[in-house]
C-alpha cells in the first residue's frame, strides 16, 4: 500500500485531514459499553493504557447487563457506542429485533469463543464415540458423537435444552453451525416463533454470558456456546467440558465489532476517526510479540479481571488470552490465536464478515425472504465503514505507530478470499452469497436465479 495514495484518496473522500495533531473532535467527553467477556479487551486497554487520551478523548467505560440493554443504550446515546456482537448492527440495521442504523468501523477481536458440554452430556459422547475417551482426545470435535444422545431424548419426547448469548450473536450461529454439520437441526426462526424453535431437534435459548456456568451446574442447560472466560469456568470449577471452539468451527471468524449508531457517526465523524485509531493501537498492543510470546498479554489479564471490566479470577481470564486453551484438566493445548485482537489484519471491516452473517440469518429464518445476491452486498457496505478505518490507520502510519503492511492495500475491495476452513470444509465466498447458503443440508435454501441478481 503506498500511503501518498490513500492520503490523496482520503483527501478525494473528503474524510478528516491526517498527521501527527489530534484531530478537531466533535465530541470529546464519551461513554462506551462492554459485556464482561475478554473480548472487550480493545476498548478496555485504549483506556487504561491511555490511547483514548493521546487522541483528545476523555472516555468512560461502563459494563452493561445483556446485549439488548446495550444496544438500546446505544440507540437512545446514553452511550456514545459499544462493544458489539458482530451481528448485533447487521440485524439492527435489517429490522431484526431493534430497528436502527448501526454502523462499524473496527473489529475488535477474531475467535475467543467454545462450545462446552456437561460433564453428563460428556460422559455419552465418549461412550458413542472411543477416541473421545482420553485424557488428551483428538481435536476437532465434532457433534457426530451427540446426535445419538438427541435423537434418543426426541425419541423420549425431549429436546435437550442448549445455551447461546443472544439471537443475532455469532455464538448462535457457531453452535447452530456445529450441531448442523452433524445433522442436528438446531431449529428455525419464522415470522411467529422468535425463539427459533421450529423443526429443532434441540432447544436453544439465550442466556447472557456471566450465567452460562451456572446454567450447566443447575441442569438447566446441557451444552452452551459463549466468549471467555465462561468456558474456562466450566473447567475451573469441574462442571462441564468445552468440546470444540470457534478457531476450529471457523478458523478466525470475526467475533466482536465496535458499533455506533449511523447518525452518531455522521454527527462525529473526526470523533469516529480518533476512537478508532485509539482502538488500533489497543489492537496492535494486545497482539504485541516478542520471539513469538504475547508480551503484554498477563498485563492485559490483570487489567480484565478487575470488578468493573470482566470480573472473573485472573487466572480463568489467563487460561485462555495467554495463547493456551484448557478442554479439560488433563488436556491444555497452545492455541495462539484463540484471541487475536490485531495480526491477521483482523480488525479491519470486511464486507464479507457482513454477508456471512446474513447467509446465517437467512439460513436460519431470521431473513424471512429470498434476497438477491445483490442485497446481500448492499447490506454490509451499508454497515462496515473501511472508509473511516482507512483514514484512522494512515493517520498512525503517518506517525509512525503503524506499517503499511499491517493494513489492506489501497484497492482493496473488502472481500476476504474464499475460504474453507469451517468445520464441515464447505467454502465460503463473500461475492456467492446464494450459492453458500445453499450449499448446507440443513437450512433455508433460496432460488438459484437470485445468484446473478
Amino acid at each position: 500500500m503506498n500511503l501518498k495514495n490513500i492520503t490523496t484518496a482520503l483527501a478525494v473522500a473528503s474524510i478528516a485531514p491526517l498527521g501527527a495533531e489530534q484531530l478537531d473532535v466533535e465530541k470529546d467527553e464519551l461513554k462506551f459499553g462492554f459485556i464482561k467477556l475478554t473480548d472487550c479487551a480493545p476498548i478496555v486497554i485504549a483506556k487504561e493504557k491511555g490511547f483514548f487520551e493521546e487522541e483528545g478523548l476523555q472516555v468512560e467505560v461502563i459494563a452493561q447487563p445483556n446485549w439488548k440493554q446495550l444496544l438500546d443504550n446505544v440507540i437512545t446515546g446514553e452511550l456514545d457506542g459499544a462493544h458489539m456482537l458482530s451481528g448485533q448492527p447487521i440485524a439492527a440495521t435489517i429490522g431484526f429485533g431493534t430497528k436502527e442504523h448501526i454502523v462499524t468501523s473496527y473489529t475488535l477481536d477474531l475467535n475467543g469463543n467454545g462450545i462446552t458440554v456437561s460433564n453428563d452430556i460428556w460422559e455419552q459422547m465418549q461412550e458413542n464415540d472411543e477416541k473421545l475417551d482420553s485424557p488428551t482426545p483428538p481435536h476437532p470435535i465434532t457433534a457426530d458423537s451427540l446426535k445419538p444422545i438427541v435423537d434418543e431424548a426426541k425419541e423420549d419426547g425431549k429436546k435437550l435444552p442448549m445455551g447461546m448469548v443472544f439471537p443475532v450473536s455469532t455464538h448462535n450461529y457457531e453452535i447452530r453451525y456445529w450441531l448442523a454439520a452433524a445433522g442436528i437441526n438446531p431449529g428455525f426462526y419464522t415470522s411467529t416463533d422468535l425463539k427459533g424453535f421450529t423443526d429443532g431437534d434441540i432447544e436453544l435459548s439465550t442466556t447472557p454470558p456471566p450465567q452460562m456456568p451456572a446454567t450447566l451446574e443447575s441442569g438447566k442447560n446441557v451444552a452452551y456456546c459463549v466468549g471467555e472466560p465462561w468456558n474456562q469456568q466450566a473447567v475451573a470449577k469441574g462442571i462441564g467440558v468445552p468440546v470444540v471452539t470457534n478457531y476450529d468451527i471457523w478458523k478466525n471468524n470475526p467475533e466482536k465489532v465496535f458499533g455506533v449508531t449511523k447518525s452518531w457517526a455522521d454527527a462525529n465523524p473526526n470523533t469516529h476517526i480518533a476512537v478508532t485509531k485509539a482502538l488500533i493501537k489497543a489492537g496492535k498492543w494486545l497482539d504485541a510479540e516478542e520471539d513469538g510470546k504475547l508480551i503484554n498479554r498477563d498485563e492485559a489479564c490483570r487489567i480484565l479481571s478487575q470488578p468493573n471490566y470482566v470480573g472473573a479470577d485472573f487466572d480463568i481470564i489467563k487460561n485462555s488470552m495467554t495463547g493456551y486453551f484448557f478442554f479439560q484438566k488433563t488436556d491444555k493445548r497452545e492455541m495462539p490465536d484463540f484471541n487475536v485482537f490485531f495480526k491477521y489484519m483482523a480488525s479491519y471491516p470486511y464486507y464479507s464478515d457482513g454477508v456471512w452473517f446474513l447467509t446465517q440469518m437467512r439460513r436460519w429464518g431470521q431473513i424471512t425472504e429470498p434476497k438477491p445476491a445483490s442485497w446481500y452486498a448492499e447490506t454490509a457496505k451499508s454497515v462496515y465503514l473501511p472508509e473511516v478505518y482507512m483514514s484512522a490507520a494512515a493517520s498512525l502510519i503517518e506517525e509512525g505507530s503503524l506499517t503499511a503492511e499491517e493494513v489492506p492495500a489501497e484497492d482493496f475491495d473488502g472481500y476476504k478470499e474464499p475460504t474453507s476452513d469451517f468445520i464441515d470444509g464447505i467454502e465460503f465466498d463473500g461475492k456467492k452469497p446464494i450459492e453458500y447458503l445453499n450449499s448446507h443440508k440443513i437450512g433455508n435454501k433460496d432460488p438459484e436465479s437470485l445468484a446473478t441478481q
